[in-house]
């Protein structure tokens, strides 16, 4: 008989708990040996080949390092980290990075050149949408396809793109790209240990095979059951319940302060905030602003860092060509919904119209934020503060409404599935607006709130089966591209969660991809921003000023430090923390 989630979580604490004390660390928050961060999500992989999301993200960035990384608190600033220098060549078609000496992976090998050169072949070669690599696979080969969906693509186009000359690891580009360096900061352009990699079953890295490894899923791979990367921490152990790392003490850097690091998976809200009150957990998933200001603030032993930068974009995408078994009836008749229900521009304002921003400030968020009229911080450049977005209106959501499906909408009704990430209580109580204010307009119109794992939302909405779902992203690399490009080109991450190719929106993002030149960039956003909201894409989540707590005994938490690039707990990597 399957263990229940309760005592299989029981048996995986008591177990970690356990493995800490034998590694010298002690099992309570309080002593300065353990750091113990609680989250409601489940953690997919920690490989960082494919890990494309934030639970991964936070441990592979700790576990791995990059060739550079971001410069103190900047978003926009670079400095070397496994790399030394490097320089650029032919009107950045050629990078040359020199790379650090004396550094060793966890298996205990040395880290060199072919490591390097192992780690970008492999994410070109195994590149799905998946993970992170599209937007290498296009500075390095000039298409975000692998060779699977792009037959042009070979192994002397990927082996030219990437080599050692001697100890200098070479990139070489189709054509300039101004972000390139910002995508090698990138958590997911962690250097893997190749010795290790293919010793435990990973690709051999050889032609003989590269083709046999395209587009390989590795989410459950080898490597992510058995990193070997050489960041600060290493893993000591992966299961459904809790994730430990501790310290590497052949770390080619400052050594941590923080000997341990455990990551639980707590999915009760209320088993979280209790443990962190209490001081059993030093950083937990809080809910967000409205659970830290009436519950948190002001608590003995219990710091607040408030009014940090907002770079993710968050909305509610309206799939119109939903994948997979149809919703209900699969028809216009009040049980369900067609699969293109949302293919209907008037359905999609109608669902925008009925969402109130200034009331989802108000609840969500404490009175913080900004309506929002594009999918792009409102910090980076391209952001037109002064066109206006979308308003709340419900007279506006009933008229569209009426029209949509030649008023077939509006006379049978309709119900329809939304999914959030399980745990999210802000994303809950978002989707709980939007079913009050649809609902209240026609008792024919049902909308189900759907709780699910984060992996499952992961897999569903890629695959193109969620109707609507919480749709966040957090960048990559500074630059608004990141943002236009992966919520609106047919070619983005996210097309799979509306399913839509607007040839007016591709041609704009394909010409603002390719100039230099900011002020017409920022005009082609306009323009993208302008259309999109018209169309309605997406209904679009305010801004959000970032806001954080956790145990005043931990140490190295600042806006001075925070950077949102770099960490996505506290700003600030595991090494860089200490507890009192």
């Amino acid at each position: 008989m399957r263990p229940s989630p309760q005592i299989r979580t029981a048996l995986g604490l008591t177990t970690l708990m356990l493995t800490l004390a034998a590694c010298g660390g002690g099992t309570n928050a309080g002593t300065a040996s353990t750091l113990v961060v609680q989250e409601s999500a489940d953690i997919p992989t920690l490989d960082p080949g494919t890990s494309y999301d934030t639970g991964s993200g936070q441990i592979v960035e700790n576990l791995y390092e990059t060739l550079l990384t971001y410069k103190g608190n900047s978003i926009r600033d670079l400095e070397p980290l496994l790399a030394t220098e490097w320089q650029e060549n032919q009107g950045g078609r050629e990078y040359r990075f020199t790379l650090r000496d004396g550094v060793k992976f966890h298996s205990g090998n040395a880290f060199t050149c072919a490591d390097a050169e192992y780690t970008f072949r492999r994410n070109l070669v195994t590149n799905t949408a998946d993970s992170g690599n599209w937007f290498l696979s296009e500075s390095l080969l000039g298409t975000a396809s692998n060779a699977n969906d792009d037959q042009s693509i070979t192994w002397q186009r990927i082996t030219d793109a990437v080599k050692c000359d001697g100890e200098t690891l070479v990139f070489t580009l189709p054509k300039a790209d101004p972000a390139f360096l910002a995508k090698l900061a990138y958590t997911g352009q962690g250097i893997v240990d190749s010795k290790h990699a293919t010793q435990i079953g990973e690709w051999d890295g050889t032609e003989a095979t590269w083709k046999a490894a395209v587009g390989k899923d590795l989410t459950g791979s080898p490597l992510s059951q058995q990193p070997s990367g050489t960041g600060a921490y290493k893993l000591v152990e992966k299961t459904s319940a809790a994730v430990t790392a501790t310290a590497f003490a052949e770390y080619w850097g400052d050594k941590p302060s923080i000997t341990n690091v455990l990551i639980q998976k707590v999915p009760e809200q209320a088993a979280r905030l209790q443990a962190f009150e209490k001081g059993d957990a030093d950083l937990i998933e809080t809910g967000g602003r409205p659970v830290i200001e009436a519950q948190l603030r002001g608590k003995d032993g219990i710091a607040i860092l408030d009014g940090l930068p907002d770079t993710s974009a968050f909305g509610i995408s309206m799939n119109q060509a939903i994948k997979g078994n149809a919703i209900g009836s699969g028809k216009l008749d009040g049980q369900g919904i067609p699969a293109n229900f949302f293919s209907d521009a008037d359905v999609r304002r109608g669902f925008v119209a009925a969402f109130d921003v200034p009331d989802y400030i108000k609840q969500v968020q404490g009175g913080q934020g900004d309506a929002r009229n594009v999918l792009l911080p409102d910090s980076f450049p391209g952001y037109d503060a002064e066109l206006s977005g979308a308003k709340f209106d419900l007279d506006a959501a009933r008229a569209a409404f009426q029209k949509a499906w030649g008023g077939q909408v509006w006379q049978q009704g309709f119900t329809v599935n939304v999914s959030y990430r399980a745990g999210s209580v802000s994303a809950q109580t978002g989707m709980e607006m939007l079913k009050k204010n649809i609902e209240s307009l026609n008792p024919k119109f049902r909308v189900n709130i759907v709780s699910k794992e984060w992996s499952e939302i992961i897999k569903g909405s890629n695959q193109g089966t969620e109707a609507m779902v919480m749709t966040g992203w957090a960048p990559d690399y500074a630059d608004a591209d990141n943002f236009i490009t992966t919520f609106y080109a047919s070619t983005g991450y996210y097309h799979p969660r509306i399913n839509v190719t607007d040839s007016q929106i591709d041609t704009w993002i394909t010409e603002a991809r390719s100039t230099t030149d900011t002020a017409r960039r920022n005009e082609l956003y306009k323009q993208v921003a302008e259309r999109a909201l018209d169309q309605a894409y997406y209904i679009l989540l305010p801004s959000n000023p970032g806001i954080i707590a956790y145990r005043d005994t931990v140490k190295g938490i600042s806006k001075d430090t925070f950077n949102p690039m770099v960490a996505f707990r506290t700003g600030t990597l595991w090494k860089d923390l200490s507890k009192s």
